[in-house]
């Protein structure tokens, strides 16, 4: 039984303390080989133990919460929400007791670490904390958060609209959580660092303040909301009269807007309101009392990686665990949000906080500083999001004004050398695990150098975990379509259908394209043939590529809608069925094979879509510019001046010319083939077999345009340059022009941004959305830093 007093049972106070960081350091250890590509390992190493405790349940979540995640498979997550569900369970319990023991325990300092958590009489005893960092039971506390928060990823990956819904919901919940562990962090480190008269660093402020919040000590509750499945089929809704960033045009095949706002009509962050609900619990283990009112933003603030404590503050291995755990799973959830495709900006009232990215980031890099699981998860989110999701965006800071404008150890646009220092540490924390081949080949695609990216991956072999290995694949594809060899990318997206269940869809469309562009060589081909055996060779391939093209075309038709993200189908898959359905109507009309009624190439659309011009070196920029030759084309020279007459087909090759032409920094060139779409009529942009996309796109690709005119020194006016003076313009009046004229064009940049984000909804908006708010960030910081209004 718990002893109130202090004394009574010391040697139990010390073994049990024992005992939980024994538990923590074994859980951890075992967890550490998830990272390392050892799932079967971990579990292994984490079913061993007797008696497991809390943070061994963790790990067991973890396991599968990375296996759901890496493969998006139906059967994976289901098994992720049971594990992470139960874990949650078990953490709100041990945190419970916790705080009770160190209620009635009495010490001196008034908080007290509870044991293992297990239930075992071996270790129902309080146990004194090593230090004062955090209150008693904070680390359930971080497990518990933990496990909140890698349930609702995976809820709202899943198909239904209801869990997705959920899932946003209990993203509130963690980060209430996450909140008052943060707020207590702050508080102690200020104690800290004022009773040893040194500052080790400056302390991790509190994101929010306490007095903002209705439930810092995470004791009170709100009821889980009962809720009903969304239908998944709903009728055609009206379109919005403005854009919305909608994640994809609502039609039969996805939910519209209307049943999202009717479902979150039904929730209330209101705790009062929420105990009226059907199936309300007064003391749910899953759940915290939620503000009505929605929490405000966060400050602005440089990003900087080396900011936040020093490792040295840290010495108890449970705070170690609680502070890097923090600091990843509130870094993940900021940056997670501020993401979040404005076609679910009504879900964010849920979760009562917008996102912030630079403050996301940080916390991230806070957690890396320790060689842990929470570092090593936070490692694979950084570079996930700088070699990815960043590196797509085109309207980031130039290296010039990143160097000029950023302060000491500011991050800034794409940290390609603290990327690289990243890479190297995760590598040698986790040297077995096959995610750095991929986060390297992107580094070397981000710096334009596709053939070794290529080799890496080819280099890299099987991972022990299958889902790495898809990632692995998909990687060399998409690099594969980069580089034009056709093969390569038809081969590793066969590939991927076998190895992950994710969108089979989009992988048959892959695959068509690259047999399209490969009948097209050989059609070439053949009309270049010195011999008749060639000939026939080269005629023989082009029926053969041909035939393939169209079977992997309808094959991707048949495969797509398949997946569904929150009951709506995936983008890239309507965009997939608008492409083939438009074909397959004109082969129709015109008597054709399907391959024969293909437009402007099929696989430069989609390199345009992945942005790869940006990995592409100049050599091959030219190669693509020349595939997208209106010669290409297989269709009769009258049929093909009908083709080229279409506005939506011209547009498709325009902008895709625009992109490759941009990254050549041929600026005017570019702009003759877009400025002209983006004067036409929107209307003609419109119907059910166009491709809606290309006009908005328009718009950006002339919103890049003046961003790179604003940052290219040859593009800026004509001055006297002097080397005294670091090379810049010789007098002020010069300095004034350039300033001038680089005001001119981030205006520009400005107004075509402003256009894409009020165009109505279309296909794929949510991801040239992402790209348009990157834009916005940038210009902000260069007006910031540059003091223009």
């Amino acid at each position: 039984m718990l002893s109130s007093s202090r004394n009574a049972s010391t040697n139990h106070v010390g073994d049990s303390q024992d005992m939980e960081i024994s538990d923590l350091q074994d859980a951890m250890q075992a967890t550490d080989r998830i990272v390392n590509d050892d799932i079967e390992g971990a579990e292994a190493q984490l079913r061993a133990r007797k008696d497991s405790s809390t943070f061994h349940q963790l790990g067991f979540g973890i396991a599968v919460f990375m296996r759901s995640i890496l493969g998006f498979e139906k059967d994976i997550m289901a098994e992720a929400s049971t594990r992470l569900a139960e874990c949650e369970t078990r953490a709100w319990n041990d945190m419970k007791k916790a705080q009770k023991q160190a209620e009635g325990g009495g010490s001196a300092s008034g908080w007290f670490r509870s044991g293992h958590g297990g239930g075992s009489s071996s270790n129902g005893h309080v146990a004194a904390r090593g230090c004062d960092m955090y209150p008693p039971g904070t680390e359930y506390q971080l497990v518990n958060a933990e496990a909140q928060l890698m349930g609702a990823m995976v809820s709202v990956m899943q198909e239904s609209l209801t869990e997705g819904i959920k899932g946003f919901y209990k993203l509130r919940k963690a980060f209430v959580t996450l909140n008052a562990i943060m707020d207590a962090e702050a508080k102690a480190l200020a104690a800290q660092q004022q009773s040893n008269g040194v500052a080790k660093g400056p302390p991790a402020a509190p994101v929010y303040d306490a007095k903002n919040l209705d439930a810092q000590k995470n004791s009170d509750s709100d009821s889980d909301l009962d809720f009903v499945d969304a239908a998944d089929s709903i009728v055609e809704s009206k379109p919005t009269v403005s854009y919305e960033g909608h994640l994809e045009r609502v039609n039969s095949h996805s939910a519209p807007n209307s049943i999202l706002e009717k479902e979150i009509g039904s929730l209330s962050l209101d705790a009062e309101a929420a105990a009226s609900l059907p199936g309300t619990r007064s003391d749910s283990p899953t759940s915290h009392k939620a503000s009505a009112s929605p929490l405000p933003s966060l400050p602005r603030r440089p990003l900087n990686a080396k900011s936040g404590p020093d490792e040295s503050a840290f010495t108890n291995p449970v705070d170690v665990f609680v502070h890097s755990g923090a600091n990843m799973c509130f870094g993940i959830l900021l940056l997670m949000i501020s993401m979040v495709p404005p076609a679910f900006s009504k879900l964010l009232y849920i979760v009562g906080f917008k996102g912030d990215r630079d403050r996301g980031v940080q916390m991230l890099w806070q957690s890396t500083k320790f060689t842990n699981v929470n570092g090593g998860v936070a490692g694979l989110m950084l570079l996930a999001y700088y070699n990815g999701l960043l590196a797509f965006a085109d309207i980031l800071p130039s290296d010039s004004d990143a160097a000029q404008l950023a302060e000491p150890d500011e991050i800034v646009g794409y940290p390609k050398e603290q990327c690289a220092d990243l890479l190297e540490r995760m590598r040698a924390q986790y040297p077995e695990s096959g995610m750095w081949k991929v986060e390297e080949a992107r580094l070397l695609g981000n710096a334009r150098q596709l053939t070794e990216a290529i080799a890496v991956l080819k280099s890299a072999g099987d991972s022990k975990m299958r889902q790495v290995t898809a990632l692995n694949m998909f990687e060399l594809s998409v690099n594969a379509l980069f580089s034009m060899d056709w093969q390569t990318m038809r081969d590793g997206f066969l590939r991927c259908t076998e190895l992950n269940d994710w969108s089979h869809g989009l992988y048959y469309y892959f695959v068509g394209c690259a047999e399209l562009e490969m009948y097209r060589d050989a059609v070439i081909a053949a009309a270049a043939a010195a011999t008749k055996d060639e000939k026939s060779t080269f005629d023989t391939e082009a029926k053969r590529h041909k035939k393939q093209a169209g079977e992997y075309f309808r094959k991707s038709t048949a495969a797509s809608g398949r997946k569904k993200f929150m009951a709506r189908q995936m983008p890239f898959e309507v965009f997939a069925l608008r492409k083939v359905a438009k074909w397959e109507a004109r082969a129709k009309e015109w008597g054709v094979d399907l391959a024969d009624a293909v437009g402007a190439s099929p696989g430069q659309e989609m390199t345009y879509l992945w942005n790869g011009a940006k990995r592409m070196p100049p050599a091959l920029l030219e190669r693509a510019l020349g595939c997208l030759d209106w010669a290409r084309c297989t269709v009769s020279s009258e049929r093909l001046e009908k083709l080229k007459a279409v506005p939506d087909e011209a547009a498709v090759k325009a902008v895709a010319e625009a992109a490759l032409l941009s990254n050549l920094g041929r600026y005017a060139e570019a702009r003759q083939r877009v400025e002209p779409i983006s004067k036409q009529d929107r209307a003609l942009f419109k119907g059910e077999h166009t491709d809606d996309w290309t006009a908005p796109c328009a718009h950006y690709e002339l919103a890049v345009l003046a961003w790179r005119e604003c940052c290219d020194r040859a593009c800026w006016p004509q001055t006297t340059i002097t080397a005294e003076a670091g090379g810049g313009p010789e007098s002020e009046s010069e300095k004034t022009a350039i300033d001038t004229f680089r005001q001119d064009k981030l205006r520009q940049c400005g107004e075509y941004l402003d256009h894409v984000k009020t165009w109505e909804t279309f296909v794929l908006d949510a991801r040239v959305g992402m790209k348009v708010q990157t834009g916005f960030d940038t210009i902000a910081w260069l007006k910031g830093k540059k003091g223009w209004a």
